[in-house]
């Protein structure tokens, strides 16, 4: 049977139907049609815009079937109102004064259907039809609530992990600087004391084992820097200054900055974004892009920072940062998001582009007089 067709939460009760309407006889006679079909409705009939309104408001209703030329009402006012009302509500003219054009209006303002009152044999299926597309309507739309709140929920956690492994690697920052590197200096102290005061032999080995040690503190201090980013310290430009050196002296890559402030002030968010940016980034090219030199332009005005990292390695594709496996990069465009900005890795002719973008509240430190590599005279 075509009521077979209703959704289950339909099967339990009759189906709710409004009738804007201005002939009782039309009304029943509609009511009547649906009966046949062996759809249980229970109907109610307003004829014009004030019992509509009130209709709606007072109750819900699972679908309106509407005349299309009331005292006081077009088929299309009556429309908007119901779309006001529940965007998603079956919606369908039956008249006996609905003409082809007025049909194809109707249908392109959002009408369900259109359908003439002396043929009423396609009633029920078009109704039970719109009955169902509803349903799927507000499925979907529940659907695409319950993804965006799951992803907000996500974006949290992600936001609040990354707080706690900044957190941690800020207490074993301090655990390398404040403990190991206390005890590598007393270390120090008496490697030189040895070599002083020790016989020839004793002083060779404590001047090899110095050496040794002086390789250990420059480790040690590189991981206090790579848990601890200097920009907490030192400042945004000489933290990525220091990256760059860093990164050529590592892979002894041509690497060169650019850069069109002397200095520049963050948010603690913002300045992150960049610093980790260029450190996966450069990680990355080191390890898989192949090339040959590497490029890194900061561009700062009143509205916006951008930074660059160019290099002509065998490339990336867009897909890279949202590929499976691909968490680096795809944490870096989680944290340009919390920033408010966005990431974006384009191919080029040869190797690849990774651009970031950051909003700026306001206005950067003075520029200098020309964009030139950071630390150079321009």
């Amino acid at each position: 049977m075509l009521a077979e067709a209703v959704g289950s939460e339909q099967d339990l009760r009759a189906t709710r139907l409004l009738v804007a309407d201005d002939s009782w006889l039309d009304f029943e006679i509609l009511v009547a049609s649906l009966e046949q079909e062996q759809m249980a409705v229970s109907a109610h009939r307003v004829e014009n815009r004030p019992q509509l309104q009130q209709a709606l408001a007072q109750q819900a209703w699972d679908a309106v079937l509407c005349e299309h030329a009331l005292p006081d009402l077009g088929s299309i006012e009556a429309l908007r109102l119901v779309r006001q009302t529940d965007r998603h509500l079956p919606f369908i003219i039956v008249s006996a004064r609905l003409g082809e054009e007025s049909a194809v209006a109707a249908m392109r303002a959002g009408a369900d259907d259109c359908l003439v009152k002396g043929r009423l044999a396609r009633l029920a299926p078009a109704l039970l039809n719109a009955l169902s597309i509803a349903q799927t309507r507000r499925d979907h739309e529940r659907a695409v609530q319950a993804l965006a709140a799951s992803e907000r929920q996500l974006q949290l956690l992600l936001a609040h992990l990354d707080a706690v492994v900044s957190e941690e690697r800020t207490a074993i920052a301090r655990e390398i600087h404040d403990d190991i590197g206390g005890t590598l200096t007393a270390l120090r102290f008496d490697l030189s004391w040895i070599e002083r005061h020790g016989d020839s032999a004793s002083a060779t080995r404590a001047r090899t084992a110095a050496a040794t040690l002086t390789q250990v503190m420059q480790s040690a201090q590189r991981i206090q820097r790579n848990l601890r980013p200097p920009v907490l310290d030192t400042g945004l430009l000489p933290a990525l200054q220091w990256l760059i050196d860093d990164f050529r002296r590592r892979t002894g890559l041509a690497t060169d900055f650019s850069c069109n402030v002397d200095a520049l002030d963050l948010a603690e968010e913002a300045a992150m974004a960049i610093y980790r940016t260029l450190q996966e980034a450069l990680v990355n090219i080191g390890k898989h892009a192949q090339a040959q030199s590497v490029s890194v332009g900061l561009v700062v005005d009143d509205q916006q920072l951008s930074l660059e990292i160019i290099d002509d390695g065998i490339g990336h594709q867009p897909e890279d940062l949202v590929r499976s496996g691909s968490f680096g990069l795809r944490g870096l465009a989680e944290r340009a998001r919390r920033a408010g900005g966005w990431i974006d890795l384009s191919p080029l002719a040869r190797g690849s582009c990774l651009l970031l973008s950051l909003p700026l509240g306001t206005p950067p430190l003075a520029p200098a007089a020309d964009v030139c590599p950071l630390g150079a005279q321009p």
